[in-house]
């Protein structure tokens, strides 16, 4: 009994152990959700009106643009995938990774091929160890991302967008990342960046009231498509990123409180057996004195004879 007592001991030990590492990373994923959050609302007016303004141009001039500009026949597409860098987030960088396979199997079924670019370890892990081609990868920055972050991301893809396919070059660009929608829900989405749907874009825009503006574009609109379009890019990724970034806190807290709760339900759990076990060591031990104290009576009472 007295080894068993010591085995309880142990284990409640190192759940308690656990339990205060679990209880730490929830309240540092906690402290950070607010932060993540703050971020995503400062970048979506610059993001909202960037969009607007690249919409305006593109409608307002007959300029046509190839980064505005649908393919008669897309034969390329890319792939951009934000996952995390870190685990113990539950299902926040698996659920991105489904997302992105069932978004590369449309592609494929609309007779389009796939490049890979992903955007943490986690889908870097998952793509390498299945030995799949990536077109390059960045990692390091996802719980914590800076608009250099997004436009290190954004060039590749903007250069392979303006190659022709038969050089190595796409006619789409999607993206694929987590939207944060609030602390308790968090959705992998995906959604195409390039090119821009100006039919969709009007759509939402008379939705709200809103009349997109006629402009007069010095030198060309061909040349204001060439300087918005890249930061339209980026300011798209970098949103992308601060919500991932937000949804994965959110996720990690998530379930780090899980993993808390039920190490104090184990803990309970163990220390229930473990006063059982020490109940029935002390019984055991009253049993043997008594037992013995009996012995030695029968035995006083045979030699009295």
């Amino acid at each position: 009994m007295g080894a068993q007592l010591r085995v309880y001991k142990r284990r409640i030990q190192a759940v308690t152990a656990t339990k205060k590492i679990t209880k730490a990373m929830e309240m540092i994923a906690a402290s950070r959700i607010v932060k993540a959050q703050r971020k995503v609302a400062a970048s979506m007016p610059y993001a909202t009106e960037l969009t607007r303004a690249v919409t305006a141009v593109a409608t307002g001039s007959n300029t046509k643009h190839p980064l505005t500009t649908e393919t008669e026949a897309p034969a390329r597409a890319a792939v951009l995938l934000l996952t995390s860098d870190r685990g113990l987030a539950g299902g926040y960088s698996s659920n991105a990774i489904k997302a992105a396979e069932r978004l590369r199997e449309r592609l494929a079924a609309e007779g389009k091929e796939v490049d890979t670019y992903i955007v943490g370890r986690k889908g870097v892990a998952y793509y390498g160890f299945r030995e799949r081609k990536v077109s390059e990868s960045w990692t390091g920055f996802t719980d914590s991302p800076e608009y250099s972050d997004a436009k290190k991301i954004a060039e590749p893809l903007i250069a392979s967008i303006q190659k022709d396919t038969a050089e190595g070059g796409v006619d789409e660009l999607h993206i694929v990342f987590t939207e944060f929608v609030s602390m308790m829900t968090q959705n992998a989405v995906d959604g195409r960046m390039l090119p821009l749907s100006l039919d969709k874009t009007e759509e939402e825009s008379t939705e709200k009231g809103e009349i997109l503006p006629l402009f007069e574009f010095e030198p060309s609109a061909e040349d204001v498509l060439d300087a918005l379009l890249p930061r339209y890019v980026e300011s798209r990724i970098y949103n992308a990123l601060l919500q991932a970034a937000a949804s994965e806190h959110a996720a990690r807290r998530r379930a780090m409180k899980s993993a808390t709760d039920n190490a104090g339900d184990l803990i309970k759990s163990l220390s229930r057996l473990a006063n059982a076990a020490r109940q029935a060591e002390i019984t055991q031990e009253i049993s043997e004195i008594v037992g013995g104290a009996g012995a030695l009576a029968d035995a006083s009472a045979g030699s009295d004879k």
